[in-house]
């Protein structure tokens, strides 16, 4: 076989086959289907045919089990997506996200585009505006909240006009954090760097 120096990019691939599983895993195809049939590997056949396929937390979990490296799914850098319509604000978190180096950064300043750019850009974490032009952020966590595939992501607001019992009902909706602006870039920081872990 021809030696393919292009790297295949795994890196937004949400579902995969088991031979793209293999390459990943750095095993054969063969040892990943028994994976699959004996429910080690979670996933679901694709109806009306054999073919398996293996969603992305599912093959992470199993990775992860198996001491496997993730490097073929990541970039290494973290998807970050800051949704805020005060472009002083964007420009600040984007800067000092995108010099830490561990970050990937996107941003919008409406509730609309930030769901279009959370099923394209798939980002780990979404710093959130609470008083957006469109649409509140309460709803657009509610929205990322609802929908099983976005489980894993991690939402912080950014706020600077929201009364204790709403910061509550914010974390019981699902916020993973409550950052009251004006806020101190380095501490933000850190603690996007421990919710997700980097």
């Amino acid at each position: 076989m021809a030696e393919n120096n292009d790297k295949k990019d795994y890196t937004t691939k949400q579902v995969f086959t088991t031979g793209e599983v293999a390459e990943i895993c750095k095993v054969s195809q063969q040892t990943i289907i028994r994976c699959f049939d004996s429910g080690k590997l979670g996933g679901f056949r694709v109806p009306g045919s054999k073919f398996r396929r293996i969603p992305r937390d599912a093959l992470i979990a199993f990775m992860k089990e198996n001491n496997i490296p993730l490097d073929l799914l990541e970039s290494g850098k973290r998807r970050i997506l800051i949704v805020d319509d005060d472009p002083a604000i964007v420009d600040i978190l984007e800067d000092a996200l995108t010099r830490d180096g561990r970050f990937e950064v996107k941003s919008t300043g409406t509730g609309y585009e930030a769901g279009i750019l959370t099923h394209s850009f798939k980002p780990d974490l979404i710093l959130l505006d609470y008083m957006l032009p469109d649409v509140n952020g309460n709803v657009v966590c509610r929205t990322i909240r609802e929908n099983p595939a976005f489980s894993h992501i991690k939402i912080i607001f950014v706020s600077g006009v929201v009364e204790p019992d709403e910061i509550e009902r914010l974390k019981r909706e699902g916020a993973d954090d409550f950052v009251k602006k004006p806020f101190d870039i380095d501490r933000l920081i850190s603690r996007i760097a421990d919710l997700l872990n980097v």
